[in-house]
């Protein structure tokens, strides 16, 4: 089976783009939505993230902790939010090395906004007998590329729920 390296899903919310742009810019609510990460451990000071910033990402599987140094790639306002992992560690990122690439894009449906979540596996340089051997330990059987499906499902469902009731409230 081949190796799946970018998954992604979309969904459509009953904000304007403007709206799901910035809450999805401030790393350190992710935590709100996503099953896995936490929010953020030191998050930008003004709150939402700008191209260069630099954070550190908490996160949860189970009993099993870690956190992420992550770097902003792209933020323009409405339209993309990136960012890139690129050092992982148990209490402080200390392994340094291409991790993965987070990516939502906003598209104005209407009044309403597709927000669209991209998983990218930026571990390119292992090779796939390895990548899926640590993958299945990690998960409990799956491929990251399947396992990050579910997530970004849950996620965007979530962040769906969220400012929605946000809007009405």
């Amino acid at each position: 089976m081949a190796r799946v390296f970018t998954v992604s899903s979309s969904i459509t919310i009953d904000v304007s783009a403007a709206d799901a742009y910035a809450a999805v810019s401030r790393p350190e609510d992710m935590g709100r939505w996503s099953p896995e990460n936490r929010g953020t451990a030191d998050g930008p000071p003004t709150g939402q993230a700008v191209v260069g910033t630099s954070f550190v990402g908490r996160n949860k599987r189970g009993a099993f902790r870690w956190v992420t140094r992550c770097t902003v790639t792209a933020a323009e306002p409405g339209r993309r939010f990136a960012f890139r992992v690129h050092a992982i560690g148990r209490k402080r990122p200390v392994l340094r090395a291409p991790i993965a690439t987070w990516e939502y894009r906003f598209e104005q449906v209407g009044s309403a906004t597709r927000v669209t979540e991209t998983w990218t596996d930026d571990r390119r340089s292992w090779p796939a007998f390895v990548a899926n051997a640590f993958d299945r330990v990690a998960t409990s059987g799956k491929t990251f590329a399947v396992f990050q499906q579910r997530n970004i499902e849950v996620t965007l469902r979530n962040l769906k729920r969220e400012l929605e009731l946000d809007r009405a409230g």
